[in-house]
């Protein structure tokens, strides 16, 4: 196999290179925005995703047999800084490599990484969301992935082999500031070297998200490659623990990982206005196609993510 890894030099990317990393009957070329060689020696080819004409290029001289779509404006914050980008990244992009694999790789399996916040307003219902929720985006993040989501589904019906995964909340070692469970955690790890005082702001701590390690969505992508040719095109997979967890238990959890005395303080600039009270999501599909289920133990992520900030001493 031939699997192109796009956005390689992420926070998922990372994740799922080291997964691939221990298949020796895998050839891997990561991808990143230019041109540059790993510390191990690992060569990262650019690929810039607004650039159509380079992408078939790529795909035309590649000729992979799976591509695992991670490219894009990966956060809501993101997106808001940049929303023009953010368009032509995470849709024009995706259409653009879905179209050169139609054309010069149409094997290809295509394993696009969505997102659960596409559901958005579907969860008021507080139920378990399955695929068969209709999209209902409430930001701007979450309008791009569901405009290539539902793209790709258009683009299945000419042959592409599109795997659309939907995967919820994930966190692990690595993962930016711009989400929750980092955000605090880099909070707490700054208290304890004395690089700013013993209080931590918070957003909304009584909204309940179904959160997963990064490591348990990678697992997911990896069985995808491996079972890619009995997968219909276009089928939707959702990737969740299925239970909720309010935001205060998780701030709480890394709290007790630390010995210091720290306060929690609301911050008005990290409230949503518009914060669902519990999103959870429904993984029967990805048991009964993928034999997968989520199977790390959260707790121990709260952990390995604490520990990786306190290893970066002067962030």
């Amino acid at each position: 196999m031939k699997v192109v890894v796009t956005g390689a030099a992420g926070f998922v990317g990372t994740h799922v290179l080291n997964a691939l990393a221990r298949d020796v009957d895998v050839s891997v070329i990561p991808t990143a925005i230019t041109n540059f060689t790993r510390a191990d020696g690992l060569v990262f080819h650019g690929l810039d995703m607004t650039d159509g004409a380079a992408i078939d290029a790529f795909v035309r001289k590649t000729k992979p047999t799976h591509i695992v779509h991670l490219a894009g404006v990966p956060s809501i914050s993101g997106v808001r800084a940049n929303p023009a980008q953010a368009w032509q990244v995470n849709v024009m992009g995706t259409l653009d490599l879905a179209r050169a694999l139609l054309a010069h790789a149409p094997d290809c399996a295509l394993i696009f990484a969505g997102s659960s916040e596409s559901y958005g307003a579907s969860a008021i219902s507080g139920e378990p969301l399955t695929e068969l929720h209709p999209l209902q985006p409430m930001n701007e993040y979450a309008a791009t992935k569901s405009a290539a989501d539902l793209a790709l589904g258009a683009l299945a019906m000419s042959g592409l082999k599109a795997i659309r995964f939907r995967p919820f909340n994930h966190t692990g070692p690595g993962q930016t500031l711009d989400f929750v469970v980092p955000a605090f955690a880099h909070q707490i790890a700054r208290i304890e070297k004395g690089l700013q005082s013993p209080t931590i702001q918070v957003g909304n701590l009584d909204v309940k998200r179904d959160f997963l390690d990064v490591r348990d969505i990678v697992d997911a992508y990896i069985a995808a490659i491996k079972m890619s040719d009995n997968l219909a095109k276009g089928t939707v997979i959702n990737l969740a623990s299925g239970t909720p967890r309010a935001i205060r238990d998780i701030l709480n959890g890394l709290l007790r990982l630390s010995p210091h005395n720290i306060e929690v303080r609301a911050d008005p600039q990290r409230q949503r206005s518009n914060d669902i009270p519990s999103i959870v999501g429904d993984a029967t599909v990805a048991r009964n196609l993928l034999n997968w289920q989520s199977k790390r133990d959260f707790e121990q992520t709260l952990v390995e993510v604490l520990q990786h900030f306190r290893d970066q001493t002067d962030q």
